[in-house]
C-alpha cells in the first residue's frame, strides 16, 4: 500500500530505499561533481557560526570547485577572512546521490585578467561555449564579478539517503 509524500509522490512499505555509501578516489569524486551544478556552500561568519549559501558551481580544469559571486557577498567576505569552505554537492533529484567536500578557497576579483579568464572557464564548465565571449567578458567587468575557487582537501563518501540496511522495514 502506498502512502502520500510531500509533492504528491508515494512510497511503498514493500520497497524501502536503502542508504548507500561509496568511498571514492579523487578522480571518481571529480567525475561525480563535474555534471552537478547545485551546490550548498558553507563558510564561517565572523562570530564563528556557519553561513550557508545555495549556489551554482562547476569544476575547473585543475579540479577546483568554482562559484561566481560578487565581492561584497557574505560568502566572499567570509572566505577572505577564513578560507575554509565546505560544499555539499547535490544531484538534481532530491533523493539522488550527494557528497560533502572540504577545501581551501581563494577569492578572485575584477578587474583582473586572471579573474576574467577564470570566469570564462567557470561559464564553460557549466554551460559550454558562450555565443559572444567579448560581450560576456564586458558584462563580468561591468558587474564587478568575483570568482571563488576551492581546492579540494578532503571529502566524504558519495551517499544517498534511506534506511540503513539493517533497519529497513521488512516486506
Amino acid at each position: 500500500m502506498g502512502h502520500s509524500r510531500p509533492g504528491g509522490r508515494t512510497y511503498s512499505r514493500d520497497m524501502p530505499k536503502i542508504a548507500t555509501v561509496d568511498r571514492v578516489d579523487r578522480e571518481r569524486l571529480i567525475a561525480f561533481i563535474r555534471p552537478r551544478h547545485r551546490l550548498v556552500l558553507l563558510t564561517t561568519r565572523r562570530d564563528g557560526r556557519p553561513q550557508v549559501s545555495p549556489v551554482t558551481g562547476g569544476v575547473d580544469a585543475q579540479g577546483r570547485i568554482v562559484i561566481s559571486t560578487y565581492p561584497d557577498r557574505a560568502k566572499a567576505v567570509n572566505l577572505r577572512r577564513n578560507p575554509a569552505a565546505t560544499v555539499l554537492v547535490q544531484s538534481d533529484d532530491w533523493d539522488g546521490p550527494y557528497v560533502q567536500v572540504d577545501g581551501t578557497a581563494e577569492v578572485l576579483d575584477m578587474p583582473a585578467r586572471k579573474t576574467e579568464d577564470a570566469l570564462v572557464e567557470y561559464y564553460r564548465c557549466i554551460s559550454g561555449e558562450h555565443p559572444d565571449w567579448t560581450e560576456y567578458r564586458e558584462a563580468m567587468r561591468r558587474q564587478g564579478k568575483s570568482l571563488i575557487r576551492i581546492t579540494i582537501d578532503s571529502w566524504g563518501p558519495i551517499a544517498t539517503g534511506g534506511f540503513p540496511a539493517d533497519r529497513a522495514p521488512r516486506a
